[in-house]
């Protein structure tokens, strides 16, 4: 029987009909379509006394989607928990399981220690047993990401700030969720920059699963879709020489997460100040290493700051047949900033978003923020990025998600019948103890 889109619908939220799911980013998952980056993430949670032993059974169902959505392998995605209270408690490695399945049957199988909150002594132990290699960490390297998660409800009865910045300093990007009457200020302490994309909070457990679609989308890239990506480079004289080299280590760390090939990824790179100039077009480079060699030699312009000007150029130029963009493939425009427009930029940033762009925006310094909200695609939220500080860019990188997932048909995907299967099987034993409490 081929499932129906209501089906396949409520087969993903089995747990939580407040859960907003976002069915095509499921149907390409279903179907093998996405990947993860190769990533070590351990989850650090909290099963202090003040976690009652149905909600803790909310935390496990959020894991388990979480890593549904993982391409979990020992080359991919390595995944370990640390359960936490008044002690620390080992539950899963990093080389314990290289299977969805085994991770989130093991996930099933934990149980609260219910006693205090001693979230430093968790995130130290994080630090070094839980991303140890011994335990299944991989050696430092810029092509492995280091990732915590932590879900905590409670105020740690120890210090967070100092070892969460050790954490950080190894390498280590570290995520902080927050329940209930959780101190807002321990979780700015513990999370990474910046803090808008590393700081979450729910109101209860009963709704910690609406943040399922955004770890999903954190760790996913889709590896089939074709896509057209063009930045657009502000060159003025405010960058800075200095600055301006960071700029082009950050394009670079963009376009490492991009799979460039002649049939997938294009990049196209503009730079602007008082004029615009194309540094390359789209398709001229078809792989990851003479498009980086080209972005290193791009010269700085210094100069005005002429933001309108630029994004005429993109949707007139960059994005045209005869700027070598491809017919039918998603288009995706990322605009660089360190200061306020000289030129009006109203209507070009409608018109590239009326053409069906994806639109990202991302200042640093000086640069407006009503300017960026107006470049950036809806919802505005993802779509723009604001720092202070130039060398905080890398953050930035890390969580602008580029790739785009080509359209499914659930009713037509073959795998959604083993996908089905798998899904509840795996989570069954969390569905039963989930109405053995709230029953």
């Amino acid at each position: 029987m081929t499932p129906t889109p209501l089906f396949f619908l409520l087969l993903l939220g089995l747990m939580g009909a407040r859960a907003t799911v976002d069915l095509r980013m499921a149907a390409a998952m279903a179907a093998g379509l996405c990947k993860t980056r190769p990533t070590d993430i351990v989850f650090i949670v909290d099963s202090s006394r003040s976690v009652r032993p149905s909600e803790f059974e909310q935390v496990k169902v959020f894991l388990a989607k979480v890593i549904e959505g993982l391409d979990v392998g020992p080359n991919a995605t390595r995944v370990g928990v640390v359960n936490y209270a008044s002690r620390v408690k080992s539950e899963v490695s990093l080389k314990t399981h290289r299977t969805k399945a085994g991770l989130i049957k093991a996930v099933t199988k934990i149980e609260p220690l219910s006693t205090g909150t001693m979230t430093g002594l968790a995130i130290q132990f994080a630090l070094n047993v839980a991303f140890s290699e011994s335990e299944g960490a991989r050696v430092k390297s810029p092509d492995i990401s280091k990732v915590a998660i932590i879900v905590t409800d409670g105020r740690p009865q120890d210090n967070v700030k100092e070892v969460a910045l050790r954490a950080r300093d190894a390498g280590i990007e570290i995520f902080a969720i927050g329940v209930g009457r959780v101190d807002m200020n321990t979780l700015k302490q513990m999370a990474s920059d910046p803090l808008d994309d590393h700081v979450d909070y729910v109101e209860s457990y009963s709704v910690i699963e609406k943040l399922t679609k955004k770890f999903q989308e954190a760790f996913c890239a889709c590896s089939n879709a074709a896509t057209d990506v063009v930045f657009l480079i502000d060159g003025s004289k405010s960058v800075r020489p200095e600055n301006f080299e960071l700029v082009k280590k950050w394009i670079n760390q963009i376009v490492d997460k991009l799979d460039v090939s002649e049939a997938k990824a294009h990049v196209g790179l503009v730079q602007y100040s008082s004029s615009v100039r194309q540094e390359f077009p789209l398709g001229r480079f078809n792989n990851k290493k003479d498009l980086k060699d080209a972005v290193k030699k791009m010269a700085y312009m210094e100069r005005g700051t002429m933001t309108g000007q630029a994004l005429r150029y993109l949707t007139d130029n960059s994005f045209s047949a005869g700027g070598g963009a491809r017919p039918g493939v998603a288009k995706v425009g990322i605009v660089f900033t360190d200061g306020r427009s000289q030129d009006y930029i109203g209507d070009a940033a409608k018109k590239a978003k009326e053409q069906g762009y994806k639109m990202y925006a991302v200042g640093v310094g000086n640069a407006v923020e009503d300017e960026l909200k107006e470049i950036a695609s809806e919802p505005t939220g993802e779509h723009y990025f604001y720092t202070a500080d130039f060398k905080a860019m890398t953050q930035i990188a890390k969580k602008l998600q580029i790739n785009i997932c080509q359209e499914e048909d659930p009713c037509e995907c073959d795998s959604l019948v083993k996908f089905q299967k798998k899904v509840e099987d795996a989570l069954q034993a969390l569905t039963k103890k989930y109405i053995l409490y709230n029953g």
